[in-house]
Parts: C-alpha cells; sequence; structure tokens
C-alpha cells in the first residue's frame, strides 16, 4: 500500500525538479557542494532571510573560509562577524561545532546525517540539507516551507504547532520524494519563499497547482493549520550607560540567558553616582518568545575619582565607539551607541 501511494505522488517532486531546473535562485551558496558552506548558510538563513543574510554570510565565510580558520578563531571574532544577524547562540555552537568537527572527525566535515545531526546546534533540518545536497542523502529538509507546501497540496489539517509534526511531514514528503533529494529540498525553499507563500501565495505561478488539493477547494488560506500560540513572556531590563570624555563602561555578557557573550552596559550602579544620571531612554524590542521593556540611564561622570574607582570596583571594560565596532552588542544597545557617537561628533 505503501509504495502504491508513493508510486501516486512521486510525480509532484519531479514535476516541483522540472520547475526548479529553470527558475532556481542564482544564490552564491548554490555553487558549491562544500559541506562546510552549506551548514553556514543554512544555519544563517534559519532566522534571516536570504536577501537581508546574503551579504552576512559572503563575509562570514571569506573571514573563515573552512572548518579549521573557524575553530581556531576568537569567540569574540566570531560574534562580530555574526554582528547584524541576530539570535547570537547560532554564532556560539557554529563555533563550538567547528571545534567539535577537529576533535572528533579529524578537522573532516562528517557525511552521515546521524554524524551530522550530533555537531553543536545542528537539528534535523539543517543535518538533512546538508547530508542530501553534499552527500546525496535520501532525506526531506522538513522546515516551515515543507509545512506549509505539503498541507495545501494534501489539504491536510494536521497541527505543525505540535510536536509530532516533524515526523508527520516528513512520511508526508517521502511520498513526493523524487530521486534528487538535494535539488528537491533547494526547491522547496524556493517554492515555499517565492511562490506559496504564507500570506498573498502566488497560486497561478505555481507549477503544483494542479496537484493542489487546498488550491481546487478553494482553501488555500486555510493552510497550514496552526493552533498553539506560545505567549511571549515579559521582561524588564535596565541599564546605565555610564560615560566619561569619550569612554563608556560595558560587560561581557554569560551564556546562560538571552544575548548570550554579547557585551551590554552595567546594569546597576553604586549610589555616588546616581547625582550624573543626565536622561533616561526607554525601549521596546522583542525577542521571539521575549518583550523587552528596557530603561537606558545616561550617566555622565564629571568626577575622575568617583569613575576610577567605580571601574575599580566592578572590574568593566573601559572602551570607546571606535573600540565599540569591534565588539558585539544587542541591537538596541548598539542603537543606542550610535546615537551617542553622533552626538558626541556634533559636540
Amino acid at each position: 500500500m505503501e509504495k502504491t501511494k508513493q508510486s501516486d505522488f512521486r510525480h509532484i517532486g519531479n514535476k516541483l525538479l522540472n520547475w526548479y531546473k529553470t527558475n532556481a535562485r542564482d544564490l552564491s551558496f548554490r555553487q558549491t557542494k562544500d559541506p562546510y558552506k552549506i551548514w553556514i548558510c543554512e544555519i544563517v538563513f534559519q532566522q534571516t532571510r536570504i536577501a537581508q543574510g546574503l551579504g552576512h554570510y559572503n563575509n562570514f565565510v571569506q573571514r573563515f573560509p573552512d572548518v579549521k580558520t573557524l575553530a581556531e578563531a576568537d569567540e569574540n571574532e566570531v560574534l562580530l562577524y555574526w554582528k547584524g544577524l541576530g539570535y547570537y547562540s547560532r554564532a556560539i555552537n557554529v563555533h563550538k561545532a567547528a571545534q567539535q568537527i577537529m576533535n572528533d572527525y579529524n578537522g573532516v566535515f562528517p557525511h552521515e546525517y546521524d554524524e551530522i545531526l550530533k555537531l553543536k546546534g545542528v537539528g534535523k533540518y539543517t543535518a538533512a540539507a546538508v547530508s542530501s545536497i553534499c552527500f546525496g542523502g535520501k532525506i526531506p529538509a522538513v522546515d516551515g516551507n515543507f509545512y506549509r507546501v505539503l498541507s495545501r497540496i494534501f489539504a491536510d489539517d494536521f497541527d505543525i504547532s505540535s510536536s509530532k509534526a516533524f515526523n508527520y511531514f516528513s512520511e508526508l514528503a517521502h511520498l513526493i520524494l523524487p530521486e534528487n533529494v538535494g535539488d528537491f529540498n533547494q526547491a522547496m525553499m524556493d517554492l515555499g519563499s517565492e511562490i506559496c507563500k504564507p500570506k498573498n501565495p502566488l497560486c497561478s505561478e505555481c507549477p503544483l497547482n494542479e496537484d493542489c488539493l487546498a488550491f481546487s477547494l478553494n482553501k488555500v488560506s486555510e493552510f497550514p493549520v496552526k493552533t498553539k500560540k506560545v505567549k511571549a513572556a515579559d521582561l524588564e531590563l535596565k541599564y546605565y550607560f555610564v560615560h566619561r570624555n569619550g569612554q563608556f563602561l560595558i560587560q561581557q555578557r554569560k551564556d546562560d540567558f538571552i544575548w548570550k557573550k554579547l557585551f551590554e552596559f552595567p546594569p546597576e550602579i553604586s549610589d555616588d553616582l546616581i547625582p550624573f544620571i543626565k536622561s533616561v531612554k526607554n525601549v521596546s524590542h522583542k525577542l521571539t518568545h521575549k518583550n523587552l521593556s528596557i530603561e537606558i540611564f545616561n550617566v555622565e561622570v564629571e568626577s575622575e575619582e568617583i569613575w576610577h574607582n567605580f571601574i575599580t570596583q566592578n572590574n568593566y571594560i573601559i572602551t570607546d565607539v571606535e573600540g565599540s565596532h569591534e565588539k558585539s552588542f544587542p541591537k538596541p544597545l548598539e542603537n543606542y551607541i550610535q546615537n551617542y557617537e553622533t552626538a558626541y561628533r556634533i559636540l
């Protein structure tokens, strides 16, 4: 029965491949089968649109062209070259995974899906993508594009927020899987981002519209089904931008909470600094599962003695605007520094 079902739908995957041959996006990382570069691009574009992230990807692999270079790099430099992509834990993970490849695989990128999956920060989607594109693995790289396309093709109302969604849609994908799984996975990415979009899909241009049950039923907008919503938690943060004569104080965050290993302003000050508070700026910032309310106090220290005492007691790092460009900050704090830089230049 399974073989019959698979043969019934395999033509859909082949039709998608034919479309991909003439409609594939001309992207630099598609000119290589280097597993290192495919891995990096898959990590970069997990949370970043290709149009926004392509330049960052190119800069990253230019600076770190192979596993060995990345593994031997300083973590702060890796974070610096990840600047602008957000979700900095990804940068920390690729750095650790590169070291893992050097130590556990003698510097050779693992070929098997199960081994790729062991790398730090690598999930089932990324392992499937690298395996299929670089080593001919027969595994669908199931992600949001797969959920959307498959649920529409089969008018399937399986809840994509379910913990069982990945396995369910992986089985569904196998029904249409062609021989060339690497190109098929990339074709699904292109179809999902360019044609079968979450909103206002271009169904009239879709190569699979004749096979799409949701399209024939005029119910495309009803799929995919997602009932579970994660409510974002509210979080309040307070920072003190302590500065004097063009210099300001920072510290590096730990890796046990948001913005791991990024740099930040002091989260508290001593009582003798309170008289030097000039103003406060309120900033709202959204993370995936958190709504941040941030207060940033502008503390311009007029006393050199108090300035040095505060630094000595707390071991803060002294930097200036130029020096801050060599470090990675959370976006709200980076914006604050940019505004300070503008104001300071005017003065």
